[in-house]
């Protein structure tokens, strides 16, 4: 039996096609993920030749001089505007073996089966080949869910869709096959001087709800949630929306890698190393 989408996966392309013509003026977020991808990859000593960019945009993520680049993403206009292709992360369409590294930024929190999409991109590594993902995760936009449940407080929706916290993607990770995996998470406070800055910002990086059938706002909800936003405001009147970064890191296992101790290979105690020094 498959299991219901929590994602409607046609609204998914239609708002990424809707953010395509103007999404520099919105990509802080995007970059910002790039950029922390960008420190870690640095902080690795070795070539890779064959990059995937999943989930593109509008292909602001460099790969490494003189490596080849695939790019795919849901929305027909970013595929087109990169040269990519048009596919969903979580629909099997990578031959496996075919990557050295793959980069994920700002996608996988709105895939309807991300341990699927975790699997796919494990399948697409070669062996010791690399994943470094980043997607939208914690208590993002919790000042967004707050006045919301607050303007909607006797019949409350839901509008902002379940985020994925930094141990579930660090088990993700695992259990998708990933060795020597890595999740850790990163925050971003923005400040906006209304409630409706911030739905222009999240419409221009396509990241308003795809929750399926959402039941439409009154324009009586939207003034008591503009109400509520505003009565959050520091004392220049602007008021504090919170973005979560998590990062993640994989690589495909490979016998060159590092193994953790074989259980009971121990040869010294910790209760013995722990006693007091006499």
């Amino acid at each position: 039996m498959t299991p219901p989408e929590i994602f409607d996966r046609a609204r998914r392309r239609a708002r990424r096609d809707r953010a395509a013509p103007l999404f520099a003026e919105a990509s802080f977020i995007r970059d910002w993920m790039l950029e922390g991808i960008s420190e870690r990859l640095d902080a690795v000593r070795r070539e890779f030749t064959d990059v995937l960019d999943l989930g593109c945009f509008d292909g602001g993520f460099l790969p490494p001089p003189g490596a080849r680049v695939t790019r795919i993403d849901a929305g027909e206009r970013f595929a087109a505007m990169t040269g990519g292709i048009q596919g969903d992360e979580d629909r099997p369409y990578v031959p496996e073996g075919s990557f050295d590294l793959v980069i994920a930024a700002g996608s996988l929190d709105t895939v309807n089966d991300l341990p699927g999409a975790l699997a796919l991109i494990r399948r697409a590594l070669r062996p010791d080949g690399l994943f470094l993902g980043a997607f939208l995760g914690g208590v993002t936009l919790s000042t967004l869910r707050s006045v919301l449940l607050e303007a909607e407080a006797d019949r409350p929706a839901a509008r902002v869709h379940p985020q994925v916290d930094v141990r579930a993607a660090g088990d993700l990770l695992v259990r998708a096959g990933f060795a020597l995996p890595v999740a850790d998470v990163e925050s971003l406070d923005v400040r906006y001087t209304d409630l409706f800055a911030l739905v222009r910002d999240l419409r221009g990086m396509a990241g308003t709800s795809l929750l399926p059938a959402p039941p439409p706002l009154s324009r009586a909800t939207v003034a008591r949630a503009a109400a509520a936003f505003a009565a959050r405001g520091d004392a220049e009147g602007r008021t504090t929306e919170r973005f979560d970064a998590i990062f993640v890191t994989g690589w495909a296992p490979d016998p060159s890698q590092p193994q953790p101790a074989r259980r009971g290979s121990a040869t010294a105690s910790l209760a013995a190393a722990l006693k007091p020094k006499p």
